[in-house]
Formats: structure tokens, sequence, C-alpha cells
């Protein structure tokens, strides 16, 4: 086998090891975000359990200050109006802010956790998209080695002929 046929054969082989590897990588990119954006949506659920927890651990503490206040005032012998019933509401209306500051708080994590799932997800694309045209550049790296070794076997054929002419 004459050593320009090695090369051009070379040139193939690495082209296309090149194209497989590339495309494998691209499909391995896209995994590697969708599991990350995965993880970030099970953090979410996580996040929203844990605020709604939070939540109605609040309103329970809450509820349970409301009752020991009624009793208390009960127990005085006063009537549930004036101060007593202001203190009441206090509580109620604090607790109400304190249970909304949660609720906020829960949006503004599962606008982030979707965010970041969203940006792993375009991550992952863009990786895959880059690892595509990798692969398109091994083929056309393959066939211009190959074109070129093709070339320049011509060239030697050419070069040899001539000479053998000159001989004659």
């Amino acid at each position: 086998m004459e050593a320009t046929t090695i090369m051009a054969a070379a040139s193939v082989a690495q082209g296309v090891m090149g194209f497989k590897g590339n495309r494998a990588a691209a499909k391995q990119a896209q995994q590697v975000a969708e599991y990350n954006a995965q993880v970030q949506e099970n953090e979410l659920i996580l996040t929203q359990r844990a605020r709604r927890e939070q939540e109605a651990v609040l309103r329970s503490e809450a509820h349970r200050l409301m009752g020991t206040q009624r009793v208390m005032t009960a127990a005085s012998g006063i009537q549930m109006s004036g101060s007593p019933m202001q203190a009441l509401a206090d509580t109620y209306f604090s607790m109400e802010r304190d249970a909304q500051r949660v609720q906020y708080a829960s949006s503004v994590e599962a606008a982030q956790s979707t965010a970041a799932a969203a940006m792993s997800r375009l991550n992952g694309q863009a990786q895959a998209a880059a690892f595509r045209t990798a692969s398109l550049g091994s083929i056309l790296g393959a066939v211009s080695g190959y074109a070129s070794s093709a070339q320049a076997q011509r060239s030697y054929e050419l070069q040899v002929s001539s000479y053998e002419r000159q001989l004659d």
C-alpha cells in the first residue's frame, strides 16, 4: 500500500472518529443539561413543600397564641373588646403578614428554580449545537485531507510519468 493511500485512509478514519465523538459529546451535553434541569425542578418541589410546611407551622403557632390570648382574657373576667380585642386582631394580622411573606419567598424561589432549569436546558442545547458543528468540521477536515492526499498522489504520479518520459 502506498504512503499517500495510507494517509488518505488515516485522514478519513480521523474524520469519521471525530464526527462520531462530537456527535456523542452533543448527545451527552443535552443529557447532562436535562439532568441538571430535573435537579432544579426537584429542588423547586422540595422548596415549595418546605415553604408550605413553614406557613402551616406559622399559622398553627399564631392560632395557638390567639387561643392563649382568649383564655387569658376570659380568665381575667374582661370582655373580649377594646384593648384585648385589638391585641387579638394584631396577632391575626401579624400572622397573615408573615404568611404572605412566606408565600412571596416561595414564589421568588419558584421563579428562580424555573429560570435555572430553563437556563440549564438552553446551555445544553448550545453545547450540543457546538458539538454538532464540530462534528461537521471533522467530516469536512477528513474530506479536505483526503482531497489533499489524492492531489498529492496525482502530483506524484505526474512527476513520475514526466521523469519516465525524460528517461525514454
